[in-house]
């Protein structure tokens, strides 16, 4: 019997290779495109390699998962930070899941189901030196609870995830271990440590899961606390 797909974007490292593993477990086949490595390799900042690594994707039949993933931080003040910046950020944090969306759509419809798990981040809510990083990260927010009210009718729900704190490589590269900026950042989260990769996995398997279709539009984030008193009810 063959397994279900999921397709991951950004998954060879990081949350994305938690969801990879955490998919695996679950009895989901991940295919994880990456920059980086993975099943498809390609420069997902690109539109026309987004689109080649698609279509290799889909050439084994429809997959009616997928998790939006790939992103990148570019810290810069609001004085500073630069439009190459601002474009960079919103072709992959932005463009690039609504590229992987509109290709795996007419299989999710074909099926009458569908999953789609968009990672944001809980800078959308506010955080300095994050002006490109928060926007398009706001922005993907925004993007899920269209999708949620549009795609209902075909199976299909969407929802959206928005990590605090977690130990990753782009993490670390954002927020250098041992800066007094970074102790500030890990001694507010209440739960008194930063999350891991597999924290986000977790909430991300619950979304994917084929039982949790009255759930969608919805984000959770997943920070120790940190939302709390800052995100509305």
């Amino acid at each position: 019997m063959n397994k279900e797909r999921v397709l991951i974007t950004g998954g060879a490292n990081g949350i994305g290779a938690a969801i990879a593993r955490r998919c695996l477990a679950d009895g989901l086949e991940p295919i994880v495109i990456d920059k980086a490595g993975g099943d498809i390799q390609a420069d997902l900042a690109n539109p026309d390699q987004t689109a080649l690594a698609l279509e290799q994707a889909l050439k084994a039949g429809p997959i009616t998962r997928l998790v939006n993933n790939v992103g990148i931080v570019v810290p810069a003040s609001a004085e500073t930070q630069t439009l190459e910046e601002m474009e960079l950020a919103w072709s992959l944090n932005v463009r690039c899941a609504m590229q992987c969306m509109q290709a795996l759509l007419p299989g999710m419809e074909e099926a009458s189901f569908g999953r789609i798990v968009n990672i944001s981040s809980r800078a959308a809510l506010g955080k300095e030196l994050r002006t490109a990083y928060a926007a398009s990260k706001g922005g993907l927010i925004s993007m899920t609870r269209v999708w949620a009210l549009e795609l209902g009718k075909y199976g299909v729900t969407a929802n959206a995830i928005g990590p605090g704190p977690i130990r990753t490589e782009l993490f670390d590269k954002a927020n250098p271990p041992g800066h007094e900026r970074t102790e500030r950042i890990i001694n507010a989260v209440p739960v008194q440590r930063v999350g891991t990769p597999e924290d986000v996995a977790q909430a991300a398997s619950y979304f994917l899961d084929a039982r949790s279709g009255f759930t969608t539009g919805q984000v959770l984030y997943v920070c120790g606390g940190m939302t709390v008193g800052v995100a509305g009810i």
